[in-house]
């Protein structure tokens, strides 16, 4: 599956004020080491110091690219890439200074990314030889969304809904507002724009009756027991063999294989984006700085 990379539209306000935070009123310590008119040129390289699954390598690129046109960053790895400790995954040079300047940017965005990745791919890869798709969720961190979204895409999941105007999902809460499913469902649908689905959730057999009922065009099937959830999946089969079916909730690594086997077509779970720690990378400068005060030699 091919990851989608945001479009620059999209991502370079969001890149541009994280540079801003980082920045601030200027780079003190490569301020003070460079001369205003000294343009030293430089040179290095992204190492990953333990295994995983690589992702962001365009977003870092990006960054680099809109602090200083000048600096040239080359993966040296596939986007989406499973690299052991050690493995250098990118090599960069152009002015020395907006190398330093955003190097910490451009590696946060990368260990976090590719920390998702990493935690995907252990999801997806449960349960690779079955007939069910992994999904992410919309628990992602405010202002991150695009781009954990694209992580998990990268890791091997597919985007569940990138917000609320994607589609109707009615939950729990949704339901007692409305006073019950059916009502719900018959709400929703007088004012939603075609061709947007709707997607209940349920938590026991008689949800699922009455979402059927009701014709909901996705069902979820959440925090139910393996058996509970193979009764549910036939009898929504039974009824209606074109509604999809997703399961959610308490979805872990030692769980998920069981719920997909159930026969659903979705497992949803936002693990790989709230139990990812981040992949430690480092950017490391090839050569020293030398006699930089006195307008020297430069690098060697």
């Amino acid at each position: 599956m091919q990851s989608v990379i945001p479009p620059n539209i999209i991502l370079d306000n969001l890149l541009k004020n994280w540079l801003l935070e980082d920045i601030g009123r200027g780079d003190r310590t490569t301020a003070g080491l460079f001369s205003a008119d000294q343009v030293i040129p430089g040179a290095g390289y992204w190492l990953v110091k333990e295994s995983g699954v690589i992702a962001g390598l365009p977003i870092a690129a990006r960054v680099f690219q809109l602090l200083d046109e000048k600096v040239n960053f080359l993966p040296t790895v596939t986007e989406g890439e499973w690299c052991e400790s050690g493995t250098v995954i990118a090599k960069l040079d152009g002015p020395l200074d907006s190398l330093l300047t955003g190097e910490r940017v451009a590696l946060n965005l990368g260990m976090r990314l590719s920390g998702i990745a990493t935690m995907t791919r252990k999801y997806a890869d449960k349960i690779a030889d079955l007939s069910v798709q992994l999904v992410d969720t919309r628990k992602t961190t405010p202002g991150l969304r695009i781009l954990e979204k694209y992580a998990t895409q990268v890791g091997g999941a597919k985007n569940h809904r990138m917000g609320l105007d994607d589609a109707v999902m009615i939950k729990d809460n949704h339901i007692a507002a409305a006073g019950g499913i059916g009502e719900a469902i018959a709400k929703v649908r007088e004012t939603i724009p075609y061709p947007l689905t709707i997607e209940v959730e349920t938590e026991t057999l008689a949800e699922v009756e009455t979402a059927l009922e009701y014709q909901a065009d996705i069902i979820m099937l959440d925090n139910m027991s393996v058996e509970v959830m193979q009764q549910a999946v036939k009898i929504i089969r039974q009824n209606n063999s074109r509604i999809k079916i997703e399961a959610s909730g308490n979805i872990t690594l030692d769980t998920i294989r069981n719920v997909a086997q159930t026969g659903v077509d979705y497992v949803s779970t936002s693990a790989p984006i709230t139990r990812s720690t981040w992949l430690d990378l480092s950017m490391k400068i090839e050569k020293n700085i030398t006699n930089i005060a006195g307008g020297g030699r430069g690098l060697e």
